[in-house]
């Protein structure tokens, strides 16, 4: 596939996917909102994608949305009825929610490399993503209060679940800045890293690693983490017990079991 402003390319089972509108910080606009979701359903349909990593051109991974694209927005719901009007605005943030959680719904773990800016609906994306490494200079914030509307595309309902209800009320009812330091601390992110060179070597490095795997046990584990995340011990419990009984009798458990035994690298089909 082809895309304007993203990148996609395939490397040892790893799809690198970049934002990419250097010039314009990365920001938002119509087109990346709707490349990103193609570009992740197609490394969940793909199977010679085993791990994506996320990252950005440029001096910043993200810095949000594209004000030209708000302003837009007004003449994308016009309608002399009010009723109509709300109504496609609705399906509009409806819309933009399907793009971010598509990296929540790739069945292929998604690591997220964020250097520089990382604002607004940036955050909003990282937060869908499975892993979140950053370089050193990295800010994060959830920027909706200070442009005056309630963040509706993912932060609010994901943030609290990663750095805590104290932690995520902080920050998206201030709007501050926090830099990659605190972030690792509040565990908004797995690891800093000095610059964008060693951030995007780690994030290949964690791909290529998870690449290596059963893609029937990764793509199993991703699913029954969200899962349980989103649903009571017992309910994980009995999901998984399910799940196991249509997947566990697999080849890739007689290909790790003969890789064990051999000592060598147990080599497992898309």
């Amino acid at each position: 596939m082809s895309y304007d402003t993203i990148t996609v390319e395939v490397r040892q089972q790893v799809a690198h996917v970049a934002l990419n509108r250097p010039d314009k910080a990365n920001s938002l606009n119509e087109a990346m909102w709707q490349e990103l979701q193609q570009a992740m359903e197609w490394c969940d349909a793909e199977p010679q994608v085993r791990a994506v990593v996320l990252s950005g051109n440029g001096k910043h991974f993200c810095a949000g949305i594209d004000l030209a694209m708000l302003m837009n927005m007004q003449r994308a719901i016009e309608d002399r009825c009010e009723a109509r009007k709300r109504d496609k605005l609705r399906r509009l943030i409806v819309g933009l929610q399907a793009n971010v959680s598509s990296l929540e719904l790739c069945r292929k773990p998604v690591i997220a490399a964020i250097h520089g800016a990382c604002v607004g609906g940036a955050l909003d994306i990282v937060l869908a993503a499975d892993i979140r490494l950053a370089a050193e200079g990295a800010v994060f914030s959830v920027r909706e209060v200070d442009v005056g509307m309630v963040a509706d595309v993912g932060s609010l309902q994901r943030l609290a679940r990663v750095v805590g209800e104290g932690n995520a009320r902080e920050l998206a009812l201030t709007a501050r800045d926090v830099p990659a330091g605190e972030a690792k601390a509040m565990q908004l992110v797995n690891r800093v890293l000095p610059d964008r060179e060693a951030l995007l070597q780690a994030a290949e490095a964690m791909a290529l690693q998870i690449a290596a795997k059963s893609p029937l046990a990764v793509q199993g584990t991703k699913e029954i983490l969200n899962y349980s995340r989103d649903h009571s011990v017992a309910e994980g419990l009995n999901y998984v017990a399910t799940w196991n009984a249509a997947m566990l009798m697999s080849e890739d458990i007689q290909v790790a079991v003969m890789a064990a035994v051999s000592g060598e690298r147990p080599m497992f089909r898309d």
